[in-house]
């Protein structure tokens, strides 16, 4: 029997045995359970939840069957408002552990926590000794993929199919060389795409072409990287819509877009609100022009920069599709020093970010006072945000003047956030 005294930025409980610390997934703060021992690190050990002696409060029963052997979610047994106090005071302790506190804190960005998730990359794996191929998500420990006959929180036109997608890998001649599948799923309808290592024959793209027929998806074939992408049944483009805006994104599945649409809608509503008054907008990092475009319907001029060429000319056509000639793309390495320089930056006032898990580091390296009136930074990092907020208040005098949560990705550790700020005085804590 060990006590959980705490529970890590990957959602694991966390536990002191014999001097050594512990971690259990599955395990929330205040528990007693017990456990199995599954590894000894260097630092610390791996268990296994095998008994909860004394439940948490905020514990719930997971709806999926799955949880607590996949690795996809962290947190179906914690209560969603437990869950985002959780992931808030996480963020708030990594700005605190840089000198920086919002001035307001605003309600958490919700939406659906089931069937949400229209991006995923699935792992494929042959292994005959547990029935063949298994396609899903890797178990909580270790590289191997679980058994998974379902998923609670794939896309609905997926999630219930994980069992139909292993007997249609099993069907295949090449099913010991197809890696992964990608999903990606728009307003009106899905694709699946099958990454594979060498050429697949006549009969397994037939396979392939019965089973989209069947399941309404459509199918590509990957044999190398992006560009290779070929379809077999359905078309390549999917879309999603900003109804707030009017604005409609076309997408290439391995393009990427945040994985849960309403909430994305909300995230994009808040970023747009933030802006106002906008005049000059940068958008740094824009994609395919989620944001960037959205600023644009409501009649600020902006500029979205990503260094990805295929996505600025996918951000380029949605601008054409959409008539929003106040919209303009570029393409610049945003990890090159004189990034913003490059870009006429000085003449902006507003800025938007929306980096990678790395943040904007590089970026806002060569972002020269006084900057721009106000940034809105969109962040799925804790660690990066606090460090790139970090030097902003007290490198270039600006105030956190805003913290919001988005819920992007519900039941996992993952945590996306917007922080505004504004050039003045920097806050320090507060």
């Amino acid at each position: 029997m060990v006590e959980i005294r705490a529970v890590d930025d990957r959602g694991r409980g966390v536990a002191e045995v014999e001097g050594r610390r512990m971690r259990v997934p599955g395990a929330l703060a205040g528990e007693r359970v017990r456990v199995r021992y599954r590894r000894r690190r260097k630092r610390d050990d791996e268990a296994e939840l095998v008994e909860v002696l004394a439940a948490a409060p905020s514990r719930v029963a997971p709806r999926c069957p799955h949880f607590y052997g996949c690795g996809g979610c962290d947190w179906q047994h914690l209560d969603p408002d437990a869950e985002l106090r959780a992931k808030e005071a996480g963020v708030l302790a990594a700005l605190a552990a840089v000198g920086v506190g919002p001035e307001r804190v605003a309600p958490p960005i919700r939406g659906p926590r089931f069937g949400y998730r229209r991006k995923a990359r699935l792992g494929v794996r042959y292994v005959p000794g547990k029935g063949g191929a298994l396609v899903g998500f890797r178990e909580k420990f270790g590289n191997r993929l679980a058994v998974l006959e379902s998923c609670a929180v794939l896309h609905p036109a997926v999630g219930p199919r994980l069992g139909e997608l292993r007997s249609l890998v099993n069907s295949l001649d090449a099913r010991e060389r197809i890696p992964q599948i990608e999903l990606a799923a728009g307003d009106a309808g899905a694709m699946l795409v099958f990454r594979h290592l060498d050429p697949l024959g006549a009969a397994d793209q037939e396979r392939l072409r019965r089973f989209a027929a069947a399941s309404g998806l459509g199918v590509a074939l990957q044999p190398g990287g992006p560009d290779s992408l070929v379809p077999l049944a359905g078309e390549i483009g999917l879309s999603y819509r900003l109804s707030g805006f009017g604005v409609d994104l076309r997408f290439h599945p391995l393009d990427f877009v945040q994985v849960n649409a309403e909430v994305n809608a909300a995230l994009v509503e808040r970023v747009v609100e933030e802006l106002r008054p906008a005049g000059r907008v940068l958008d740094l990092f824009a994609g395919i022009g989620n944001f960037t475009l959205a600023i644009a319907a409501r009649g600020a001029r902006v500029t979205g920069v990503e260094g990805d060429p295929r996505l600025v000319e996918r951000a380029r056509e949605n601008a054409r599709r959409n008539r929003l000639d106040q919209a303009e793309f570029r393409v610049a390495d945003l990890a090159l020093p004189d990034a913003l320089a490059s870009l006429g930056a000085d003449g902006v006032d507003r800025l938007v970010l929306d980096p990678p898990r790395s943040g904007a580091e590089e970026a806002l390296r060569s972002l020269a006072p006084p900057g721009p009136a106000r940034i809105v930074y969109v962040s799925c990092h804790p660690g990066t945000l606090a460090r790139d907020v970090g030097r902003l208040v007290h490198g270039l005098g600006y105030r956190l003047r805003a913290l919001a949560l988005a819920d992007m990705f519900p039941h996992t550790s993952h945590v996306e956030t917007v922080a505004t700020l504004e050039r003045g005085a920097g806050s320090g804590v507060g």
